[in-house]
C-alpha cells in the first residue's frame, strides 16, 4: 500500500475546465474581455429595450422629469400648471410656468435628466429615462471593475456585473427616471477610489518609512500624506453623490471613517509606535481637506443654475424683507444666506416627511423585501380576460435573499479571518443602509436600497467566491463549487425572466400577475 500522503497529493487537483483553460491562450483572451463585454450587453439590453415603454410619466417621474426640464429651460425648477402630466404624456411640454418650485433634492440628478431631454426630446419617452438608463449601464460597467480589484478573477468580476445586470430593482432603477440609481453611480465610483486610494497610500507609507530609517530619523508619529489623489476623487464623486441625493452625505461620512482606520491598521502593520495618535492628530486633518472642501465645491457646482438666474426658490429671501444674518455672521453676503436658507428649508422637509403612502416601507423591513414599490399600472380587458402591465420595483429574490445571507456570513468572516476586503464592503452596506435606521418614522420606499445594493452584489461575489476555491483544490471540491454557483445563477436567471413582465411593464393576464406575489405585501 501506498504511503498516504503521496495518494493525497496525487490526487487530481482543480477542475477539467481548468485543465482546458490553462492549455488554452485564445479562450483566456476571450474570457478575459469577451465575458464582461457580454454582461455589459445583457446590461444594456434590459435597461433600453422598449425604454420609452409605457408612455406616460410614471410614480416620481412627474416631478423629477418635468423639473429637469425646467431646470434645463430656465436654470431652476418652475411651477407647472394642474394636469400639466396629461399635456406632457402627449408632447405639450412647454405648458411650464415662470414662478419657481419648492424642491427638495439637489439638482445634479436632474442635470443628467435633462440632457437625455435635450439629446433625444422632451417629448419622446425616451428622452425621459435615457439619462437615468445610461447611468444603470454605467454602474455594471463599474461594480465589474470593483470586483476585478477586490477579486482578480475574470469569473466573479462577470458573476457581480450579471447578477446586477438581471436584478429587477436594478433594471427598474434604470428604466425609470427617479434619481436614487443616478445616486448609486456616484457612489460607487467613490468606493472605487477609496479602494485605490487605499493601494497608494499603503505604498507611500512603506517607502516613507524606508527613506526614514535609512536616514536615521524617527519615524514614532507617522508621516502626514497630502498627496492622495484618489482621496480628491473620492471627494469630488461623493460630493457629485450628494447633489443627487443628500443621503450621499452619510457614504462621504463612512468612507472618510473607512481611510482612517485604514491608515491607522497601516501604521500598526509597519510598526509606527504611536500609530492611533498620529493617525488622529496628523493625517485626519490632512485627509478631511483632502475630502470635505472638495465635496463641497462640488456639490455647490451642481446649483449654478440657481445662482446664475434670479428667479430660483428663495433666490431673494432675504431681499423680499425676511430678516438678514446680524452680528458675526452679517459680513456673508445675501446670495449665501438664500442659499442657506433654503437648504435649512429642505433638511425640516425631509426630517418632518411622514404623509403616508400606500408604498412606504419601513428600513427595518428592506433587507427581508417586505414591501416593494409599484410605479405603474394599468389594466384592460380581452375577451372577457382580464389583462394588466405593472411597474413593481422589486428585487430579484433569489438574489436579493442570497445577498443578504452572503452579507450576514461575511461579518463572521471578517471577525474570524480579518479579509479588509470583507470590511470594505460590509463599510459601503452599512453607509447606505445604517442611517436610515434613525429615520424609522418618515415616508421611506424600497427603492432607495438601489445605493446600497451593489454592496449586497459584492458580498454575495465574495462568498461565490470562496465557494468556487481555486485550481489548487482537490476536484471534487472546485467541481462542486463551480455546479453549486452554476445552479444558483441559472435559478437566478430564471427568476428574472419570469419576473421581467412586471418589471418592464409588459401586458400580460392578470392571473399570471399574481403568480409574482409571493408574499402578501407584494401586492
Amino acid at each position: 500500500m501506498g504511503d498516504v500522503s503521496t495518494e493525497v497529493s496525487a490526487a487530481p487537483r482543480g477542475s477539467r475546465l481548468d485543465e482546458w483553460y490553462a492549455g488554452n491562450p485564445a479562450a483566456r483572451r476571450v474570457w478575459r474581455w469577451g465575458v464582461p463585454a457580454a454582461v455589459l450587453g445583457v446590461a444594456a439590453a434590459t435597461r433600453l429595450w422598449n425604454l420609452g415603454h409605457p408612455d406616460s410619466l410614471v410614480f416620481d417621474e412627474t416631478y423629477y422629469v418635468k423639473d429637469a426640464w425646467t431646470l434645463t429651460n430656465l436654470g431652476y425648477e418652475s411651477r407647472w400648471p394642474e394636469g400639466a402630466d396629461t399635456a406632457f404624456n402627449a408632447g405639450e411640454v412647454n405648458g411650464y410656468t415662470i414662478e419657481p418650485s419648492f424642491v427638495v433634492h439637489p439638482p445634479l440628478g436632474k442635470w443628467i435628466i435633462g440632457a437625455g431631454l435635450a439629446l433625444v426630446g422632451a417629448d419622446n419617452p425616451v428622452g425621459w429615462r435615457i439619462g437615468t438608463a445610461v447611468c444603470g449601464i454605467l454602474l455594471v460597467a463599474v461594480l465589474m471593475l470593483i470586483a476585478w480589484f477586490l477579486f482578480r478573477s475574470t469569473a466573479l468580476t462577470a458573476i457581480a456585473g450579471f447578477l446586477l445586470a438581471i436584478d429587477g430593482n436594478a433594471i427598474v432603477m434604470s428604466r425609470v427616471a427617479l434619481l436614487d440609481g443616478i445616486l448609486a453611480l456616484f457612489v460607487l465610483l467613490g468606493f472605487g477610489a477609496i479602494l485605490l486610494d487605499r493601494g497608494w497610500t499603503a505604498r507611500r507609507l512603506r517607502l516613507w518609512l524606508a527613506s526614514r530609517t535609512d536616514a536615521s530619523r524617527p519615524t514614532d508619529w507617522g508621516p502626514v500624506l497630502w498627496w492622495r489623489p484618489w482621496l480628491l476623487v473620492a471627494g469630488l464623486t461623493l460630493g457629485f453623490a450628494a447633489a443627487v441625493k443628500w443621503n450621499g452625505l452619510y457614504f462621504l461620512a463612512f468612507f472618510a471613517v473607512y481611510t482612517l482606520v485604514v491608515d491607522a491598521l497601516d501604521r500598526r502593520r509597519l510598526g509606527i509606535p504611536f500609530w492611533i495618535s498620529g493617525t488622529l492628530l496628523k493625517q485626519a486633518p490632512a485627509s478631511f481637506l483632502l475630502t470635505v472642501p472638495v465635496a463641497l465645491v462640488a456639490y455647490l457646482i451642481t446649483w449654478a443654475g440657481w445662482f446664475a438666474t434670479d428667479d430660483g426658490f428663495y433666490r431673494h429671501w432675504v431681499e423680499d424683507g425676511n430678516l438678514a444674518w446680524t452680528g458675526p455672521l452679517a459680513w456673508v453676503p445675501v446670495d449665501w444666506q438664500n442659499f442657506w436658507h433654503y437648504q435649512v428649508s429642505v433638511y425640516n422637509y425631509h426630517v418632518g416627511e411622514t404623509r403616508p403612502h400606500s408604498y412606504q416601507a419601513n428600513p427595518l423591513t428592506w433587507l427581508l423585501l417586505i414591501r416593494p414599490t409599484s410605479m405603474y399600472y394599468a389594466g384592460t380587458e380581452h375577451g372577457g380576460t382580464a389583462y394588466g402591465s405593472t411597474i413593481l420595483d422589486l428585487a430579484n429574490p433569489i438574489i436579493w435573499w442570497a445577498s443578504v445571507a452572503a452579507a450576514l456570513y461575511l461579518v463572521y468572516r471578517l471577525i474570524r479571518f480579518r479579509d479588509w476586503r470583507h470590511g470594505a464592503i460590509l463599510m459601503g452596506l452599512l453607509a447606505g443602509y445604517l442611517p436610515w435606521l434613525m429615520y424609522l418614522e418618515r415616508t421611506v420606499f424600497q427603492f432607495y436600497t438601489i445605493a446600497f445594493q451593489s454592496f449586497l452584489i459584492l458580498a454575495l461575489t465574495a462568498v461565490f467566491g470562496l465557494m468556487l476555491g481555486t485550481p489548487a483544490d482537490p476536484r471534487w471540491r472546485r467541481d462542486g463549487g463551480i455546479r453549486l454557483i452554476a445552479v444558483i445563477l441559472a435559478v437566478a436567471t430564471a427568476v428574472s425572466v419570469f419576473f421581467w413582465p412586471i418589471w418592464t411593464a409588459l401586458e400580460v393576464p392578470w392571473s399570471f400577475i399574481q403568480l409574482h406575489y409571493w408574499l402578501p405585501n407584494w401586492r
